[in-house]
Order: structure tokens, then sequence, then C-alpha cells
């Protein structure tokens, strides 16, 4: 599905975590309570009938108390039910639903707690947990600093001191190109006159030749029954020179995309064999990732030579022209191996996003069982980048290997 499936699994990963969290608590405080009934003194024991009829009350009220305690009147939301719930309103055309607004609806509504407790979610708090780098194993330092040591007032790290992003620190629970598909789909969206939208099925998927826009929906005749859901480009009466692409209807795309799929299904067998010839060459990360290692090397050594200038500064009255001269060659050569990291670092996670998501293209075609003969949006999602609109006789599908076919 898409950019469905990846918000999915993103949540599924992260209520993976949190249930494993809570697993490890629930066993302290089991192990707690159970060293705390084996260190309670004994009561003394009562004789007679009394005293055994009010011994087998307070055993039965114990009981009692720990059946109602091990199974709530309301059971918590499992994993699998929201994916489920998700799934099903993906499934019944609510794309919609797969934002990080209605994310945060969804899981307000069906009770489970922000990360700080909260009953309400809100779009921020996703949006912080789609966009956070530790999900996928690294860590960027010093996002906040310490102003004063005495008061323990924290800022955000505005430039103010350097900042350092540790790749692989610690075991990741979501792969990076996981996690750089999901930046894409977000950046995707920003504000401006080509913002992709996902209110709907084709959102943010059909584009106009002429301005490179995004077509939107439109409801003809909406209180009539003659009423209609039509599709056009977004900016095509904005002002100036006009857009000439036409408008579409829902069936005319779903038509056409049956054509275009069944055309590339014609060619599975080689549409594999391309990819595995070309895969390594074009999405291999084996110089890059030398590359990288050797810049993370020389960084380690700069920031040594920056410390020893700094410490002898302090220990020896130095030439403070000499001393500054010195610092920001160093600093100049630490800062440009750090440039060079970050770019070379967003390359390898851009190549293997790309690498992943051709390979699970190539997979979802060849889950075809025939040629489509009725739209399924699993289909569309998986197979589909975009369309281009360039007139009612010539529209075409980019398929997300790459391949163009006019329908």
């Amino acid at each position: 599905m898409g950019k469905v499936k990846l918000l999915l699994d993103v949540i599924g990963d992260l209520r993976s975590l949190a249930d494993s969290l809570q697993a490890v608590a629930d066993a302290v405080a089991d192990n707690g309570a159970a060293e705390a009934e084996l260190t309670t003194t004994k009561e003394p024991e009562e004789t007679g009938k009394a005293g055994r009829a009010g011994k087998n009350a307070k055993n039965t009220a114990k009981k009692e108390a720990k059946a109602a305690k091990q199974e709530p009147d309301e059971k918590p939301l499992t994993l699998e039910e929201v994916r489920a719930v998700l799934a099903e309103k993906s499934r019944s055309g609510h794309t919609e639903e797969v934002t990080p607004h209605a994310i945060a609806k969804l899981l307000t509504a069906e009770g489970i707690p922000s990360p700080g407790g909260k009953e309400v979610w809100s779009s921020s708090t996703v949006k912080s947990i789609l966009t956070n780098e530790k999900y996928k194993g690294d860590a960027l330092l010093q996002k906040v600093y310490t102003v004063d040591f005495l008061t323990k007032q924290k800022k955000v790290n505005e430039g103010e001191v350097p900042q350092y992003y540790v790749e692989n620190n610690h075991q990741a629970i979501i792969s990076p190109s996981v996690f750089e598909e999901a930046q894409h789909q977000m950046a995707a969206r920003h504000s401006g006159k080509n913002r992709a939208s996902s209110t709907g099925v084709f959102s943010g998927r059909i584009k106009c030749a002429d301005c490179g826009g995004w077509y939107g929906s439109k409801v003809w005749h909406s209180n009539s029954k003659y009423r209609k859901t039509i599709w056009q480009c977004n900016h095509k009466f904005d002002g100036g020179e006009k857009c000439g692409t036409p408008h579409l209807d829902e069936e005319t795309i779903k038509s056409l995309f049956l054509k275009a799929a069944n055309a590339i299904f014609a060619e599975k067998e080689g549409v594999r064999e391309d990819y595995d010839s070309i895969k390594d060459t074009l999405f291999g990360t084996e110089e890059l990732e030398s590359e990288r290692l050797r810049l993370q090397e020389e960084m380690n050594v700069v920031a040594e030579l920056i410390e020893q200038c700094v410490a002898e500064n302090a220990r020896v009255a130095l030439d403070q022209t000499e001393y500054q001269k010195k610092y920001d060659g160093l600093a100049e050569r630490f800062n440009g191996a750090k440039e060079r990291l970050t770019e070379v670092s967003q390359a390898i996670t851009e190549r293997q996003a790309k690498r992943e998501k051709i390979g699970r293209f190539v997979s979802a075609l060849e889950k075809l069982d025939g040629p489509l003969t009725k739209f399924n949006e699993d289909d569309w999602y998986s197979l589909v980048e975009y369309a281009t609109v360039y007139s009612r006789e010539d529209i075409r599908f980019t398929f997300k290997n790459g391949m163009e076919i006019k329908a």
C-alpha cells in the first residue's frame, strides 16, 4: 500500500518497543510483589470455627481481588488491533487517515496513551516520532544544552554549540531506508504550489504536464443526482496562462491504470532480470561506506588535535594570533569533513531506500496471479509512482522502477 504500509510499519515498530518496555516493567513489579509477600509476617492462627471461617473469608477476598486485578474490565488495545483499524480505513478509501493529524486522532480515539502519558495525541507528537533518528539506530548529540549549570537551565541548540551525529549508535527498530522513505513522504507534503496531498487515493499521484503541479479532486453537481467527482490540475484557474491539461473522472483513471499495469505485467520477467543485473551497480554502497569510515576517522583525529590545541593554550602562554590561526584551520578541516560525511551518509541512505523501493515493486509485480481486471488500491500504491497528464490521449504512468508507460 505504499505510504499506508510504511506508516503502519513505523507505528507497529513503536508499539512493539512500548510492549517490550511494559513487559519488563511488569516483570519487575511482579518480582517486587512476590518478595514483599514472602517477607510479610504470618498472622496468628485463629482457633475454632470462627477462626476458620474468618480465614476462609480472607482467602476468598484475596482470590477475588487477584482475579479482578488479572482480568480488568477493559482489555488494552493490542498492536494487531491498531494495525487492523488503520488497514481497514485504507481499504475503505479513507486514505486521509494516514496523516500525522489523523493518526493522532485515531490513537486518541482508541485510548492509547501518548509517550508523555497523555490521553490526547497531537500531530506534532506523531511528527516527532516519524522524524526521530533514534528509531533507525542513530543519535544526534547536543540537541539541547545547559545554559546555566547552577540553575540547570536548558535551551534548544540553535547553533550556539556544536552538534554531533552518531550513526549506528544503538540497535535500530526500523531500517534506515524505511526511515528515509518516511522523510521523503513528509517532505512531499510541504506547503506551497506543488504540495503533495494525501486526502484521496489519487492525491499526489497525478501530475499536470503543463505546470508540474498535482491534480486535485473536484465535485460537480454536488446537490443533484448528477453528482460526480473529477480530477483536474489544482492550478488550472489560478490566473495568467491557464493549463491546457484536461480533467479526468475516476473511472477513466482506473481503467488507464489497469491498461498500463497489464502492459508492465507482460514484461515482469524482464523487469526482474533488469533489476538483478543493475542493482549492485546502481545501488551499491561499498565505496561510499569506505569513504564514510575514512571521514569518521578524520574527524576523530582532528577533534583530538583541537582538544590538544585548546589544552596547550590554557597551559602555556602562546601568541594568540598564531593560536587562533591554528585553531581556525583545524576547525575548518573538521567542518569540511563533517559536511562531506553528511553528504556521503545521505547518499548511502538514498541508495538503500531506492534499492528497497524497487525491490518491493518487483516483488509486488511477481505476486500478481495474472493481468489485472479490477482496480485495487493495494496495486495502485505498490506499483505506481505517479501519472503525468499531457492530453486526454496522452497519459503516461511512471512506475516505481522508473519505467514510463503510455496508457
